[in-house]
Parts: C-alpha cells; structure tokens; sequence
C-alpha cells in the first residue's frame, strides 16, 4: 500500500542544512530573527511538556497512592501503573486522529515536519508515558512537536525561509534546551551539515542553528536544566591505568547495549505484528510492568534523576544489585522502544551508562568513580545513538569533569570500532506500523 503525502510512518531522508548558495554576511543576519525566536518557542515548548509530565507525574505516584494509603514503591502499583499507562497510549493511538504521530522506533531525532493535526496526540501518549514511568526520553517527541510548530509559523512569518532550514533550527533549539548548552546541537549538527557538499565555511553553516541552540538553551536555563551534572570527584591528571579502565568499561558497555540494539528489530517485529496498538503497546506496559517490579523504582522514567539518585545510594547496592539493575533498565529501554510508545533512546542511555559506571566501580574500587560513569555513559549512547560526538559529549558532561576527556577520546576507538558496523537502533517502517481504523471508519 503506498504511504500517503501525511503519511505520519514515512521515514524520508533527513532535510538538508541549508539553502544551495552559501550564506552571505547580510543573510546571515537576516535569518538571526528567526534563528532566535525558533529558539526561544523551542524551548517554551519543550518546558512546557516537562511541566505537564511532572504534574501528571505526582498525581500518579504521590497523591493517588497517598490517597489510597499505598506505597508507590511497592511492586504491584509499579506494575499498575506501567501496564495502565501501556493501554491509555495504545487507546489514543488507535482511536485519537492523529495516532500518536510517528513510530518513534523508525525515526531518527532529526525527522521531516509532522502535519499539525497529528501533534496534539503526539503530546498525549509523551506525557503519559514520561509520567507514567515508561524507560525513554521526551527528545524525539518534543523535537517533532516543535519542527511541526515552528515550519507552520516561520511559514507565516517568513515565507521565504526554506522548511529545511526551520527543520534544522527546531532542532538544534530543542537539542540545545535539552542539555542546557548549544554545544550538544554544535556537536550532533557537524556531521549533519558536514555531510552535504555544499561551498562556505562549515561554521557558516552551524551558524543559524547555533543561534537557536543558545536561544534555546538560554531560555530552559530560565526554568531550570532539565539535564544536569553530577559533579562527581575530578579525575586530577589521568595515567597509563587510566586509559586501560576506561578502554574496557566503554568497550563492554558498548558490547552489552548493543545485545539490546541486535534484538531491537526482532522485538519491533513481534510486537507490530499483534497489528492493533491497544494490543501490542498494552503488552508492552504489561513486561515494563515486570521488569519494574523486578528492578524497582530507579529502573523506571526516563532515567535523568534516577541517574543521581543510583549514585549517591550505590553504597547500598552490592555488586550484582548494579548489574541486575543495568539488565532491567536495558531490556527495558528495548521494550519501550519496540512496543509502540513514543519517546528518545539518549536519556535511558545515560542511565544505563551510569549503572555500568557504578558496577565497575562497586567491583574495583580503585576504578576512579567519575572516571568510570563517564566510560560507561560513552560506550552505551555510543551503541544506541550511534553518534560519537553526542556520546562524548554526554559523558563529560554528565560528570561535569573536561578532565577525563582525553582518556575518553583514546576509549571510544574501540567502542567505535565496535559498533560501527552493527545496525542502528533503528525499526524500518512497514505497512503492518499503521494504526488499525476503528471499525466503521476509514481512519484518519
């Protein structure tokens, strides 16, 4: 069956970065207006969503739970709450217009524009699966919300902006306000831009995309960083032993994600295969339910405070606690991913990465602690983001420490060697991802 032009599970090439003739002085300048206010909105937008999950957040599991006299912790609510929240986003997907938006399994962060009509869903099933515990991140809905948004207004503003570029501006605003530095936009748009052979200094062409990567990031830390460092122990001035503990945690970090990576497609596969989403997402709220019980409250959500929260209780964990703990939060990132519920990979990376970090570090302790979670964090995002500067940058940034830099740019050779030719995670799009029209309708 051939997609439709709105066709919201088409997956086309990423847009390119900037108009054919390369940006003079005065266009430059020109395009800053819109450049800031895409990242100003960018980041209004994504506050907002963060606001409502974290709202909807403490309903479920501090005033219903109050209210009722139980514990959140307890491993029948987690599991109410997980399955629950698999069958209201398999509802909305199957019977709201708009159908969740894309499969977030098939899509890459940076995505072709949403029609409209199809973002009010999409906000939806993210808000209930960040408030209702499920392992991913709000960085590939919210970056879709807002390149819809903001093409529909710069359109209007601007007529003769080109859509691919307010597609790169929405993004990097959005990557930008995320992590609270245009650095992480700079970083993940160079091999973006650099990929299209097109004349010009190549910071022309990160130019406009830096302006709503600062835009943004300046305006998110008017509420407060969404992504924050632990500032655990500097490293000091790294030696021989240094590079061999962090060459081995990234190296078998990389390795066991990407046991998740290599089983993504086959669990997409089972799960679209049951064809309506009130099937196939339920059941995935039903294992996240388990896998919940099994490794507890820090193994749920996205992973950001949950990562703090692991470190400073690793004294209470043994060894294999951290390893059981690492297990859950993978396989758990995998059935999220797979079963239909929309969200980003990056933040339950990190989580992961952090796990292996402190299990090393549990093991040896003469594993220097930072040292250890920045490797770990390095390995893992690089396996599921598939992007070495992204995971450079999350694992220095997560230990707020430029110090263990170096030793990481000597790890990520052979965790880059690793990976790099294992697949993406990555679902391809099929007919069998199109939401099942309810009976009596055409569907959308």
């Amino acid at each position: 069956m051939p997609a439709r032009d709105d066709d919201v599970t088409s997956h086309p090439a990423p847009p390119a970065a900037l108009p054919p003739d390369a940006p003079a002085l005065r266009n430059l300048l020109r395009l800053s207006v819109p450049a800031v206010l895409v990242g100003v909105i960018s980041a209004l937008v994504l506050y907002a969503l963060d606001w409502l999950s974290a709202e909807a957040e403490d309903v479920l599991w501090t005033v219903l739970p109050g209210a009722l006299g139980v514990d959140p912790d307890s491993r029948w609510w987690i599991f109410g709450m997980l399955t629950g929240a698999g069958l209201l986003v398999g509802l909305v997907v199957w019977l709201v217009p708009g159908h969740g938006g894309r499969d977030s399994a098939t899509t890459e962060l940076i995505a072709p524009p949403l029609p409209l009509r199809v973002l009010p869903s999409l906000a939806v099933v993210t808000v209930l699966g960040l408030a209702g515990g499920v392992s991913l991140g709000p960085e590939n809905p919210i970056i879709a919300i807002n390149t819809a948004l903001l093409v529909a207004l710069v359109a209007r503003l601007w007529p003769k902006v080109p859509t691919d570029l307010v597609v790169m501006l929405a993004a990097a605003a959005t990557i930008g306000a995320l992590f609270g530095t245009p650095v992480a936009a700079a970083l993940v748009f160079t091999g973006v831009v650099a990929g299209f052979p097109r004349g010009g200094p190549l910071f022309d062409r990160l130019f406009l995309p830096l302006v709503s990567a600062g835009a943004g990031a300046m305006t998110m830390d008017a509420f407060g960083r969404p992504f924050a460092s632990m500032d655990l122990p500097d490293l000091g001035v790294p030696d021989i032993g240094d590079v061999g503990i962090s060459l081995a945690v990234a190296t078998v970090a990389a390795g066991a994600a990407l046991l998740g990576v290599l089983a993504f497609p086959y669990v997409h596969r089972f799960f679209h295969g049951m064809r309506n989403p009130v099937l196939y997402v339920t059941l995935g709220g039903v294992v996240l339910g388990v896998l919940g019980a099994i490794g507890g409250p820090l193994t749920l959500f996205k992973g950001s405070q949950q990562s703090f929260e692991l470190v400073q209780q690793r004294a209470d964990f043994s060894t294999w606690n951290l390893v059981l703990i690492f297990a859950v939060k993978l396989v758990a990132l995998v059935i999220a991913a797979a079963a239909g519920f929309r969200g980003g990979r990056i933040f339950p990376a990190v989580f992961i990465g952090v796990a292996a970090g402190v299990a090393v570090n549990a093991a040896f302790p003469g594993a220097p602690l930072g040292l250890s979670v920045a490797s770990g964090v390095l390995g893992v995002v690089l396996a599921v983001g598939r992007d070495g500067w992204i995971a450079l940058f999350v694992a220095v940034a997560v230990v707020g420490d430029v110090g263990v830099l170096p030793v990481l740019c000597l790890a990520i050779l052979p965790a880059w060697l690793l990976v790099r030719s294992a697949p993406e995670m990555l679902a391809a799009p099929e007919v069998t991802d199109e939401p099942v029209p309810r009976a009596g309708t055409g569907g959308d």
